[in-house]
């Protein structure tokens, strides 16, 4: 999830660290904070990977910053994780919002579709969080009011994703 939001970012603009470490954060930071030490070794990784290049730039009253652009190679590779996503990238919802984030970048509406029509096929299994045996459970069946809470809000957030889905699929179509 990280090394495709950096590959994300950078394929928008070249930025420094700091920066890019603000925008992963603004958009992941609520369930997974981008610290440095977590941040710094993966663009390294990419790096080495020849993903991203890195230029010295001086600072305008501080130390020298270093602004990092995506290679061709780079570009490339955010493509392919776009149009073939794990499957970690279409269930966890985590995932899944920054793979969305950027697939904006994936430039054949046809590649962006069959992304969202597994995405759709996730959301039409049915499932819960709560099972009797091998039966999902709905929320109207529970007692305990925090379990029926859980699955009263992942109803309503599913019913809105999957309205969004059919329409955006239909657009792409």
């Amino acid at each position: 999830m990280l090394e495709l939001a950096i590959l994300g970012f950078l394929y928008e603009a070249p930025l420094h660290g700091y920066e890019l470490r603000k925008r992963i954060t603004a958009l992941t930071g609520h369930v997974r904070p981008v610290g440095e030490s977590t941040l710094y070794p993966a663009i390294k990784r990419l790096e080495k990977a020849g993903l991203l290049a890195r230029e010295t730039q001086p600072g305008v009253a501080a130390a020298p910053r270093h602004m990092l652009t995506l290679t061709a190679a780079g570009r490339q590779e955010l493509r392919e994780r776009l149009a073939e996503p794990d499957r970690l990238d279409i269930t966890d919802e985590n995932r899944w919002f920054t793979l969305l984030a950027f697939l904006r970048h994936l430039p054949e509406p046809a590649r962006q579709a069959e992304v969202l029509r597994r995405r759709l096929a996730f959301l039409e299994e049915p499932a819960s969080f709560f099972y009797d045996g091998e039966r999902p459970v709905a929320a109207e069946e529970l007692d305990d009011p925090f379990r029926r809470g859980i699955l009263t809000i992942a109803r309503a957030t599913s019913a809105a994703e999957l309205k969004w889905l059919r329409t955006t699929l239909r657009s792409l179509e």
